[in-house]
């Protein structure tokens, strides 16, 4: 075997050993809490030979050898990434049942897997190209940094592609809550009628705002607290519109149709920006299949005559 594997190999392997001989080192130092708290809480009265497995707890303690603490491992990722509050407010708006904690876990998951993957790669490098060992521990930390920031993002994504089909929904939605209320219905009977009608993330939420109405909140706070929790400011327009309609009576059918005729405008100007980024991509097919056919289709037949004439 190439010599250099054996030295990554055998380094990587003595600088895990190191690891966790500290963490084992600094673990057995009992803190302040561990010194007091057994004469400030109350002692089960079962015996311990009657206690349940504590395999669980024994498992978080053998990874406690080798993670690093989780204070430290936040820190580093909110240097590399987002800080608390910005994945805290993403993973809000992707509506993903997860907490800032759970997370981060999935990245140092999937930076470890980048890792190994890193390695094997490198590994293949040096048995089959006999390469330098800087490049293939940079390739190595360049494959583990990647797969932190690449699950940063795939949480980006989710929030953005959430936030779009919400978009999508809201003009409808306003229209039938515009219809409802025209025809008599309260504001918020109106937009409980609508979501129960209604399918997708945005019918969803407002089911929550219909939820928390029931449960005594206030129906201009529960709709601020969807606008807070999407940030697209056409439900904070929505929210304003339906609160000055609850505070002052004043009509709302006709506002809601606006503003969904507004929405409808934003939308068809964003496409028409994005083709006009994208017009130098979108010649491309006309530039390199469409016209060398075309030219063919025309040059052909008098290419055919000439020869026959000749």
């Amino acid at each position: 075997m190439n010599p250099w594997v054996v030295g990554v190999c055998s380094g990587l392997g003595a600088g895990l050993g190191v690891l966790v001989v500290l963490r084992a080192l600094a673990a057995r130092r009992p803190s302040l809490v561990a010194r007091v708290s057994p004469y400030l809480r109350a002692r089960s009265a079962t015996s311990g030979l009657l206690a349940e497995d504590d395999a669980p707890g024994r498992l978080a303690a053998a990874l406690a050898l080798v993670l690093p603490d989780p204070a430290t491992v936040e820190r580093a990722l909110a240097r590399l990434g987002a800080s608390r509050d910005d994945v805290a407010r993403r993973i809000r708006r992707a509506d993903l049942p997860w907490t800032v904690e759970a997370f981060r876990l999935r990245q140092v998951v999937v930076g470890c897997l980048g890792l190994a993957g890193g390695l094997a790669a490198a590994v293949l490098l040096a048995v089959l190209r006999d390469a330098q060992p800087v490049p293939l521990v940079l390739l190595v930390g360049l494959c583990g940094l990647l797969g932190v920031l690449g699950c940063d993002r795939d949480l980006t994504a989710r929030a953005r592609a959430r936030e779009s089909r919400m978009l999508e929904e809201f003009p409808t939605f306003a229209e039938l809550v515009a219809l409802a209320v025209g025809a008599g219905e309260g504001p918020a009977a109106s937009i409980e009628r609508v979501a129960r009608s209604m399918r997708g993330e945005l019918a969803r939420e407002f089911v929550r705002v219909a939820a928390e109405v029931h449960a005594g909140v206030g129906l201009t706070d529960a709709l601020e607290a969807l606008a807070g929790r999407t940030g697209l400011p056409s439900l904070a327009r929505f929210a304003e519109t339906v609160a000055v309609a609850v505070a002052r009576g004043t009509p709302l059918a006709h506002v809601l149709r606006a503003q969904a005729q507004d929405v409808r405008d934003a939308g068809r100007a964003a496409l028409m920006e994005t083709g006009g980024k994208k017009e130098v991509l979108m010649m491309v097919p006309v530039v390199l299949l469409v016209l060398p056919v075309t030219v063919v289709f025309a040059v052909f037949p008098g290419i055919s005559t000439l020869q026959v004439g000749l």
